[in-house]
This record gives C-alpha cells, structure tokens and sequence, in this order.
C-alpha cells in the first residue's frame, strides 16, 4: 500500500476520517516530511461485539456472585465520588483559609471555617 502525503494541517482538519483509514500517511509541513501515520490492523465490529456481549455476561455473573445488583453497585459508586468530591472541596477550602491566614493555628483556622 502506498503512502500518501499530506499537508499537516489537513491532517489535523481531517483527522476523524483518517483515523478511521487504512491507509499510511506521510505528514508534511511546507514540503517536508514531519512523521507518519500508520494505521493499527482493525478488528471486525463483529468480533468487537462479540467480545464486549462476551465481557458484559462475565460481569453480570460476577455481580450476581457477590449477590448484588447493578443498582445497588452504581449507587455505591454514587456515593464513593460523592465522599472523593467533598473532601476534595474541604481540602481547597483548608488551603484557601491557610492562606488567607497563614499565622492562624489549627485552633483558630476552625472557628474561621
């Protein structure tokens, strides 16, 4: 297979369509060679389903093993980015009070929060 060349900006412009190409392309800027792209062998969209029905079966037994649902699971995953996001935000607040008030002892850094 022959590789074309290409201009870098139609590269970018039109990068979608050629990552979904077979075809190598040599990338250039003003005539010159900047690098190549060369496509990764592509696997059938049927064998992509396949392995991915595949997958969502094996989770599903091994969610029904645990003797769980997918509900209760995303609500626990709720609940865990829930707690992640709050302590997040309580360390950004302690840090802004730190320094707004960098003299300020654990003790009095409480009362102003």
């Amino acid at each position: 297979m022959d590789t074309i060349k290409i201009a870098v900006r139609e590269f970018r412009e039109n990068l979608a369509g050629y990552l979904e190409s077979d075809q190598p392309l040599a990338i250039t800027r003003h005539g010159e060679t900047l690098g190549f792209y060369i496509p990764a062998q592509k696997r059938s969209r049927t064998a992509e389903l396949e392995a991915m029905r595949a997958a969502a079966k094996d989770l599903d037994k091994m969610i029904a093993s645990w003797g769980s649902t997918e509900g209760e699971l995303m609500d626990e995953y709720k609940q865990i980015q829930r707690s992640a996001r709050e302590k997040k935000r309580s360390a950004s607040k302690a840090l802004v009070v730190d320094a707004m008030y960098p003299a300020a002892g654990q003790d009095e850094r409480l009362r102003l929060e």
